[in-house]
């Protein structure tokens, strides 16, 4: 029997077949779940019915276990905090209004999985993935960022991985002609066998133009348009598997494929043109991108949001492979591919759009008067569905939540001021030099390079930067402003207050650059949700941002969560990437990172220090050490702090900036020296009455910068006046990092040989 001539599992066969067995376990299902299908039913789900369930709620599409607890950021977001929200939680992507008529779009998701079965193709198609659903709110994507993590550096997988993601993450971005601006690249042993692919996407739009994901008014056309639909990436998002499907096929054995997608970013970078054109004539209704779930996504999420029901013929979908189950077309997460509703009058003029830039575009449907989502495959009804019990209405589990005692007691017990210091100027010397280069603090440039930062010409600051600054409106210099953050050491030993200084951070970076931070994005990296120590570690990192989103108004404007980050039963440390999108009005006032200016400027330390090393980048590189409290956050001082360095930003009073966050004052100065390409004369004696705690200690809210030596006093005036602290350390110039006559010098050449030496040792050379 060939796969055609399967017998299709009707509606009708369902309800005459009560009894018959089902995967559903197999899928990802639990018993009480099915028997949750069959109850909104009224029957046995058919085929493609349950595998529409499956993937829809399945952990990643429905966040059955995260819901109870986000909804925390909508009850702490203030009417003034929406104030410039166009778009929020719910949306594919969060749009705030930046000002002159313009939005901006971003959005913050991972790819963890499928990056470590596939490195590249994982890599590559989570790029595409947040850039499509950017594209779907009506938006140009402007600039991508990526926030990666790894196992240690010298581990056999690291090798595996690390090169395949890199250059997944860069050639997808390359060929779409969208500058890389913004990202990490983290090493931590708790990430071996579970790196974490975050990708990052900013888009622009007029206000006017956007565009949300609904299906409304009788008789409006569905049409698929973009890359044709194959059998690769089902299962990408949920535990369907084709070998379900080969079981019930009558013997024909599919070939199992894998569940990691394949991109194609040529096909995308046409698609982009093709929506901005559609945009612009008016043509497009509603519109939602093909990622996860593919288009069982798509059609329920569609008729879910809007006033009507659905009919979708799947014999009109265009295939790249043959007799493809119902099933298999509703689950497959082929790329390059959206879903948009248009008017009966527009069809043609949508089509003939498309056929201008060679895209496939099939109508597979319309929107119908009443409530159901009805899909028809080869003349048979194999689904007929409320949409909402798929796309919004899916299980909700308020899993148990506890602290557990003995682990995080322990945890915070072990403090690190036990542990051996250096103490003379020799050693304090040769710790800064290894310190520089170690894998978390060493120059990206191996990373970096492979990634094409300036593309497009709008980019004003990028890697190496503390946030990338990309201009939006060519005839004002508006710009923004992105950074994403999150030190992992510190969410585990709080994770309350370790979000708030993930969240800080990156405000503070968006800061440096001269930006105000806007709006905030989210990935919440975690373990098992099935651990309650896993989900007191949610529960709090996520009441902590959103308590500090409250304070520094800047809103949640969407995200991702990510669970089962582990390998067995160990989880990787808690990491929700925070990012923020800040507005700078004229991106010529941008402040540059580093030591950036002249010789001679005077570098102020903005900020106080303390001793806190608990969670430290020195106590992790040099002693393996993890434990204690991590350093204190305060978060009305950031806001004085970023509202402070935006002022004197657009006066043109600082020269440069760069943030103090892994590695201390120490870190930043090595940093600001070899970014800006000039040495510095320092005296830490104000700093700290203890030379070891000035360099290394990693107090958080503090940033250095330069300013012209005949505007340093008015400079500090001015800080004072702002409340915020400010120490005076010295000047900029020459070859060397002096750091006073009590601990002697450094010259740049050993420390950019230490710093810039790193990566390559371990990877070679770049090849691009």
């Amino acid at each position: 029997m060939t796969q055609s001539q399967v017998p299709v599992d009707s509606v009708k066969h369902a309800e005459a077949t009560p009894e018959q067995p089902q995967p559903f376990r197999e899928l990802g299902l639990k018993d009480d779940e099915y028997a949750r299908i069959r109850e909104i039913l009224g029957r046995r789900p058919t085929d493609a019915e349950l595998a529409m369930y499956s993937v829809m709620w399945s952990e990643h599409c429905s966040y059955k276990s995260s819901k109870v607890h986000l909804r925390y950021f909508g009850e702490t977001t203030t009417e003034q905090m929406r104030s410039t929200m166009l778009a929020g939680i719910g949306e594919n992507a969060g749009v705030v209004s930046v000002g002159d008529g313009w939005a901006v779009t971003f959005k913050v998701e991972s790819h963890n999985h499928p990056s470590y079965v596939e490195p590249y193709q994982g890599a590559a198609t989570g790029v595409g993935g947040i850039v499509r659903d950017i594209m779907a709110m009506g938006a140009r994507p402007i600039a991508v960022g990526d926030p990666l993590r790894f196992g240690p550096l010298d581990a056999d997988d690291t090798g595996r991985v690390l090169p395949g993601i890199v250059a997944g993450v860069g050639g997808y971005g390359n060929c779409l002609g969208l500058p890389n601006v913004a990202g990490e690249v983290v090493f931590d042993p708790s990430y071996a066998g579970n790196p974490l692919v975050n990708a990052l996407c900013v888009g622009a739009l007029k206000t006017e133009d956007l565009h949300l994901a609904f299906a409304s008014g009788t008789g409006n056309k569905i049409i698929l348009f973009g890359a044709t639909t194959g059998l690769d990436g089902i299962g990408g998002v949920s535990v369907l598997a084709s070998e379900t499907f080969d079981s019930d096929s009558g013997g024909t054995g599919r070939k199992k494929l894998p569940s990691v997608q394949v991109g194609d970013p040529f096909t995308e970078k046409v698609l982009i043109e093709c929506c901005l054109e559609l945009f612009a004539a008016g043509l497009v209704v509603g519109i939602q991108d093909l990622g996860g779930a593919g288009l069982s996504c798509a059609t329920s999420e569609l008729a879910s949001a809007g006033d009507g029901g659905m009919h979708v013929d799947l014999d009109a979908v265009p295939l790249r492979a043959t007799g493809m189950t119902a099933a298999e077309i509703l689950s497959s997460e082929s790329q390059e591919r959206m879903c948009a509703v248009v008017t009966p009058e527009n069809v043609e003029a949508f089509l003939a759009v498309c056929r201008r830039w060679d895209t496939i575009a099939t109508v597979i449907g319309e929107v119908t008067d009443g409530d159901r989502l009805v899909i028809t495959s080869r003349g048979e009804t194999v689904v007929d569905v409320p949409p909402r019990t798929v796309a919004h209405e899916g299980p909700v589990y308020t899993r148990p939540v506890a602290r557990d005692d003995a682990k995080q007691d322990a945890l915070n017990a072990d403090s690190p001021e036990t542990l051996p210091r250096p103490e003379t100027p020799s050693e304090l010397r040769a710790e800064i030099l290894r310190m520089a280069a170690a894998p978390n603090l060493a120059s990206r440039s191996w990373v970096t390079d492979q990634y094409d930062r300036y593309v497009r010409g709008n980019t004003v600051a990028a890697h190496g930067a503390d946030s990338g600054v990309v201009q939006v409106d060519e005839s004002t210099g508006r710009g923004i402003a992105v950074a994403t953050d999150c030190n992992a050491r510190f969410v585990a030993l709080d994770p309350y207050v370790g979000a708030q200084l993930a969240l800080a951070e990156a405000y503070r970076n968006v800061a440096t650059s001269g930006a105000v931070p806007l709006a905030v994005t989210d990935c919440l990296n975690f373990g098992s949700p099935e651990d309650p120590h896993v989900m007191w570690q949610f529960e709090q990192a996520v009441r902590g941002l959103a308590d500090g989103c409250a304070v520094l108004g800047t809103p949640v404007t969407g995200g991702n969560v990510s669970f089962y980050n582990q390998t067995g039963t160990t989880a990787i440390l808690p990491t929700p990437v925070v990012g923020v999108l800040g507005v700078i009005d004229d991106v010529t006032t941008a402040v540059r990172s580093g030591f950036a200016g002249a010789d001679g400027d005077a570098v102020v330390l903005l900020g106080t220090t303390a001793a806190e090393f608990g969670g430290s980048e020195w106590a992790h590189e040099v002693h393996g050490h993890l434990g204690g409290r991590p350093p204190a956050v305060d978060l009305e001082h950031e806001r004085r702090l970023a509202q402070l360095l935006a002022a004197a930003a657009a006066d043109r009073a600082l020269t440069g900036s760069h943030d103090l966050s892994d590695g201390g004052l120490a870190q930043g100065l090595v940093e600001a020296a070899l970014v800006g390409g000039r040495g510095a004369r320092v005296d830490l004696a104000g700093v700290h009455e203890d030379s070891f705690t000035a360099l290394f200690a990693e107090s958080a809210g503090r940033v250095l910068v330069t300013v012209p030596a005949d505007g340093a006093e008015a400079f500090l005036a001015r800080a004072a006046e702002a409340g915020v602290p400010a120490l005076r350390l010295g000047e900029t110039g020459g070859d060397v990092l002096d750091l006073g006559d009590a601990l002697g010098t450094l010259a740049l050449d050993e420390l950019r040989a230490a710093w810039e030496g790193t990566l390559p040792a371990r990877f070679g050379a770049v090849s691009v």
